[in-house]
């Protein structure tokens, strides 16, 4: 069966077993990644999947399964499984499919350019692309070795149906390359990398820009120091600050503001960031790796702006948070196929500045440039902060050493306010956000 007879045959399933209503998603995937280490080809994986998931609901009660099994009788059995399962659940007031008034109806696929049309890299040519980006990051001085250098290829195939009236479906295809370098010997190792992945193979890098970018990353990691303690600017690298952002969309999540679990749940309407600055979701944008012509509810999505002028204007819901606020649908409904509908966003950007980042790291004076982090504590309640980092000491506007073993802590609604944003977004990232500078940050090193 395609996608889209195999998500209608499980509605039809779900109605013969009893459900009132359903909704029902289909996914197939094929992907290819070749590895390459130390001069030879060190794994090579295909892999090809199909998966469905079944929402059924008998009055306010639901339930949801998941299968890999396409047979029509293994999509009986799936059914009638979920309408025994909604039988027994407790009632959720808030659950429900779209009315039909609200589905989406007008999309041009085309014009998100999800899918490129030129033949997929073979397996040779991958292999080839993962040796070249290795030789590469290895013709910078001072990388000793090459951790791990990749590249490939996968394809998606999503479709949605629901009694409503609903069905739909889009491909999604990708390419990728990247590698891991390392840089020193013994406790003076470091570690670095870069990536690439596009739908279109004519917007990558070349494998030896990529494997130059990964070893000139590591190479300037050496001779790493601990920074001293104190108050100082951080300036957070454009490959880094999309974290800040992530902090504040799942802030806005419409599961956290229902729960009361947000550090934004009461601050609608209010100054979030610099007057300057819009937040805006964009999941119409061409060749996006996340973009999306409707939700996983069938609702159109469309390009919207959730902190306009620096205020908080709109939180991200699906149906069922929309109506435990009193609101309506954002169109922000994704779905695993084993759980109902969730709140998320698709592709993001934040204003940009009119200064590079050299200048943001020349009018600092001394602080920090984060260019890596790992871990985090951030308490969702309050905007509390804390992460570990590394990146490069700043004095004078000039890069004075390495550092790493060091934290950044603050709190979330004064840090965000505080922001300086530079003009260099990348376009193909699905959060297009600047490198920012962030005012007066606890540095916790030596």
């Amino acid at each position: 069966m395609s996608g889209k007879t195999v998500a209608g045959a499980l509605i039809d399933a779900a109605r013969a077993a009893g459900a009132e209503a359903a909704d029902a998603v289909a996914i197939t995937d094929q992907s290819m990644t070749i590895d390459y280490r130390q001069g030879t080809l060190e794994k090579a994986e295909r892999s090809e999947s199909s998966g469905v998931g079944l929402r059924v609901l008998i009055g306010q009660r639901q339930a949801c399964v998941s299968g890999s099994d396409l047979r029509e009788e293994a999509l009986r059995d799936l059914a009638e499984r979920a309408v025994a399962m909604a039988r027994v659940v407790p009632p959720d007031p808030h659950a429900g499919l779209a009315d039909p008034d609200q589905l989406a109806t007008d999309f041009d696929l085309a014009a998100l350019e999800m899918i490129d049309h030129a033949d997929e890299p073979t397996p040779n040519e991958c292999e080839d692309m993962a040796r070249r980006v290795e030789a590469a990051a290895l013709e910078i001085d001072g990388v000793s070795q090459v951790d791990s250098a990749s590249a490939g290829h996968a394809r998606w195939s999503i479709e949605v149906a629901a009694s409503n009236g609903f069905a739909a479906g889009y491909e999604r295809g990708q390419r990728f390359v990247g590698c891991s370098a390392i840089a020193g010997e013994g406790t003076a190792m470091e570690s670095d990398g870069y990536g690439e992945s596009r739908i279109f193979a004519s917007d990558m890098s070349t494998p030896e820009e990529i494997g130059r970018i990964a070893g000139e990353r590591v190479a300037a990691r050496l001779g790493s120091q601990r920074p001293r303690t104190g108050r100082f600017p951080v300036l957070f690298d454009e490959r880094v600050a999309a974290s800040l952002v992530g902090h504040l969309i799942s802030a806005v999540n419409g599961s956290a503001i229902a729960r009361g679990s947000s550090w934004l749940r009461d601050k609608m309407g209010e100054q979030i960031l610099p007057a300057n600055l819009d937040l805006i979701e964009e999941p119409l944008r061409a060749r996006s790796l996340s973009g999306r012509p409707f939700d996983a509810e069938g609702l159109p999505t469309r390009r919207r702006r959730i902190i306009a002028d620096g205020v908080l204007a709109s939180w991200v819901l699906d149906l069922a948070t929309a109506r435990k606020l009193g609101l309506k649908s954002t169109g922000n409904a994704s779905r695993s196929l084993a759980a109902p509908p969730t709140p998320s966003v698709s592709n993001t950007a934040l204003s940009q500045g009119e200064c590079g980042p050299d200048d943001l790291r020349r009018d600092m004076g001394e602080g920090l440039l984060v260019t890596s982090m790992l871990g985090a504590t951030i308490n969702p309640t309050t905007g509390d902060y804390s992460r570990g980092a590394s990146g490069f000491w700043v004095r004078g506007g000039e890069i004075i050493n390495p550092v790493s073993e060091l934290t950044i802590a603050g709190n979330l609604l004064d840090m965000l306010k505080t922001l300086v944003p530079a003009n260099d977004a990348q376009p193909f990232a699905r959060h297009r956000v600047p490198s920012l500078l962030v005012e007066g940050l606890t540095v916790a090193g030596a």
